[in-house]
């Protein structure tokens, strides 16, 4: 493994990730840093939007990854545009998908550190055929039960259910799988970042108790925490999630484990904006996404936050 190369997959052509990467690439922060960057995408297409948003950097483009490189690179894939930033399409979600397989087939031989991908609108590329990106990368690599982790220092979160409808979360609830998901993130930590974490898991209902004859709570959340406590891993619950993100809490725990998305990325989100990182965990390497969409909404503006992408390459430089 290569762990002065950090690959970049643009991601969607029609979205504020170049304008944020142009950002973090003006910074003395990575003008001073040591890793070297290969970006996967349209040369072109990156220089245009260069041109437009009133940024110069020098771009060096590669065919392979070799050393000596420069520090910041680019491997062409080729794709036709009229527009610095132009509607979305099957020619765009095709572009999208060839710098996928070119990415990832490049950490398949351990060229990089970790890869960073940029959003992708998962209506329009990925079509109901993946909840996210995360499965769509875990399918690419063969990788089973990938884990999300929204990543802050202080505290991060992982939903144990992803983008899927409120009706079905209660039928993902399973012992199996929160088993999965801490020991996954159990082992990130202790290997990547050199601690053991303390792991909170949440309930899924009210108080983290229902009306019902039996709950998630007793059937499946209670005996997986049981199971991974004789297994010595740190772990507590269940919480119910209305109480749990008060300060005298969470400074206690490293990680929080709930049942679905929003009952955990709400409360973080609010605690730290977008000084977080969703890491994949479960792959064959890292695989890191800036916290943010494509933000239509705010192309060509030059006023996207940052901050994402400057946390995402703090993150590598002090990783494992």
């Amino acid at each position: 493994m290569n762990t002065d190369i950090i690959i970049v997959i643009l991601g969607e052509p029609n979205s504020t990730f170049s304008e944020i990467l142009f950002k973090y690439f003006k910074s003395n922060i990575f003008k001073n840093g040591k890793k070297k960057i290969v970006l996967i995408g349209s040369y072109e297409l990156l220089l245009k939007q260069m041109n437009k948003l009133n940024y110069n950097f020098q771009l060096t483009k590669i065919s392979k990854i070799t050393k000596p490189i420069k520090k910041l690179n680019i491997i062409d894939v080729k794709y036709r545009f009229k527009n610095a930033f132009s509607e979305i399409s099957e020619h765009s979600n095709k572009y999208i998908d060839n710098c996928f397989n070119l990415g990832l087939r490049l950490m398949k031989m351990n060229k990089a550190l970790a890869l960073i991908n940029g959003p992708i609108s998962k209506k329009h590329f990925l079509k109901k055929k993946f909840p996210g990106i995360t499965e769509y990368v875990a399918k690419k690599t063969n990788s089973k039960e990938p884990v999300m982790l929204i990543y802050n220092q202080n505290l991060s979160v992982n939903p144990l259910t992803t983008h899927i409808p409120i009706k079905n979360v209660s039928k993902f609830i399973k012992k199996k799988k929160i088993i999965n998901n801490v020991n996954k993130i159990n082992n990130f930590y202790k290997i990547k970042l050199g601690k053991k974490p303390n792991i909170a898991v949440l309930g899924l209902n009210p108080h983290c108790e229902t009306i019902d004859p039996v709950s998630e709570e007793k059937k499946e959340i209670i005996p997986a925490i049981k199971y991974l406590l004789k297994k010595k891993i740190n772990v507590k619950g269940p919480y119910a999630a209305d109480t749990f993100f008060l300060e005298k809490n969470i400074k206690k725990f490293d990680v929080v484990i709930g049942m679905y998305h929003d009952q955990v990325l709400t409360p973080v989100k609010t605690l730290f904006k977008f000084d977080a990182i969703n890491i994949t965990i479960g792959l064959p390497f890292v695989k890191i996404t800036p916290d943010h969409g494509p933000n239509f909404d705010m192309i060509g503006k030059n006023k996207s936050d940052p901050s994402s992408v400057f946390y995402a390459f703090d993150f590598l430089n002090k990783m494992r």
